[in-house]
């Protein structure tokens, strides 16, 4: 991040193609996906480039992801904005789901429902969020967030709903 001499921030960031995830979704399960993300073998998808998220651990049915918060994180009221933490919760919960399918079977998120518990801001520390998937079926999926300051005090919860999508059939 710079400054001006006005005092405007600014920041620079890059991604990947997003493709190079989409081809190979239907050559590795999501397990195999997302633990080659974790180690570094992938490139990050560009939504965790554009919040700036600090590194996942995962294993199959859950998933944690971090975030150092930072002041362009912050909404009007010097706190992080809903919406970045919201984003971390779907991640978490969703990725969870993806690390319980097998390659060319995807998802997609039907609903979040997020609980804010307390404020986050540079003082909180890295938060971390843990997904967990508590019933997988064949068409949907339901897991879990849960987001945590540095302290270990919670910080938000979501519940969210993912479809699951299988490949089309071949006639």
């Amino acid at each position: 991040m710079t400054q001006t001499q006005s005092g405007a921030r600014s920041r620079t960031f890059e991604w990947t193609d997003p493709a190079v995830h989409a081809d190979l979704a239907g050559e590795r399960s999501g397990l195999e996906l997302l633990q080659a993300m974790s180690r570094g073998e992938l490139p990050a998808p560009p939504v965790m480039r554009l919040i700036d998220m600090g590194g996942m651990e995962v294993s199959e049915g859950s998933v944690t992801v971090h975030l150092d918060p930072q002041e362009f994180h912050y909404n009007p009221l010097g706190t992080v904005h809903g919406g970045v933490l919201s984003t971390m919760l779907d991640t978490a919960a969703a990725c969870s789901v993806h690390s319980t399918l097998p390659a060319g079977v995807g998802y997609t998120s039907l609903d979040l429902t997020v609980k804010f518990l307390r404020p986050a801001t540079l003082d909180s520390g890295r938060l971390t969020t843990t997904g967990t998937v508590l019933q997988r079926g064949r068409r949907t999926a339901l897991a879990e967030a849960r987001m945590t300051d540095a302290q270990g005090r919670l910080v938000a919860h979501a519940t969210s709903t993912c479809m699951i999508l299988e490949p089309p059939t071949r006639r």
